[in-house]
């Protein structure tokens, strides 16, 4: 054989084992034997998620909802704490308000929208001839989180019992004061919802909805009180109030 066809041999093996230590090879023996004829292994398939047990049937009138609310642990409230606040005024009423999360002021009272924010809403229902008795008031979730923020797994969760509760009150119009429900009913936020009617449907029972804003927002902010009469002149022209 000739020198020449021997050193070409050579740099031949160096760039084969130059390319494998590129590839990623770094030794010549593994540790354990390996049939690379065989079938190729194919790791099993990774178990599927555990799936969350279905709810439970919810009931289907009014008043065993409005019990079922005060004491059920199927609700996100019950990690929340003790003293949910329920619903109040008359369902047969015909308008039906929707509020976000009590506040320190409501918690301490036992109802919705008490202190100055309850004040304000106050005089919004008189403007339109109302008061609370007159009204059915609602709120999203019964009990107020730390922090105040209802995190999205219990948000869905809440938007779900009240599209729920809306069914069964079956009010002639909605009003949604503040972000969370105009979120939960309308699927966008009070700002985007505003100026116009929605039509709220669950179930074939559809409802007017108007969206306005929450009278805590008022008070920090009042030059927006004429945003929330011209809100309150087309919930009263839309339902006929």
């Amino acid at each position: 054989m000739r020198a020449g066809t021997i050193f070409s041999d050579i740099e031949h093996a160096l760039s084969a084992l130059d390319w494998w230590r590129e590839a990623g090879v770094d030794v010549f023996v593994g540790d354990e034997p390996h049939d690379w004829l065989g079938r190729r292994r194919v790791a099993p398939a990774a178990p599927a998620p555990p799936q969350p047990a279905p709810a439970a049937v919810l009931p289907d009138t009014l008043a065993d909802f409005q019990a079922w609310l005060a004491t059920s642990d199927d609700v996100p409230e019950a990690r929340w704490g003790s003293g949910r606040i329920a619903p109040a005024g008359d369902p047969a009423a015909g308008l039906m308000i929707v509020t976000d999360l009590p506040d320190a002021d409501d918690a301490t009272d036992g109802r919705l929208l008490a202190g100055a924010p309850g004040r304000l809403f106050d005089r919004m229902l008189a403007a339109i001839g109302r008061t609370r008795e007159t009204v059915y008031l609602a709120p999203l979730a019964s009990i107020r989180p730390v922090g105040g923020r209802i995190d999205e797994p219990s948000f869905v969760r809440l938007a779900a019992l009240m599209r729920h509760h809306v069914m069964l009150a079956r009010p002639g119009t909605l009003l949604l004061l503040g972000d969370a429900p105009n979120r939960a009913l309308l699927g966008m936020g009070f700002v985007a919802a505003r100026d116009r009617l929605h039509i709220v449907n669950h179930q074939d029972v559809k409802v007017n909805a108007v969206a306005s804003f929450h009278p805590r927002q008022l008070l920090r902010q009042p030059a927006l009180k004429a945003e929330a009469w011209r809100d309150l002149m087309l919930l009263t022209g839309g339902s006929g109030l």
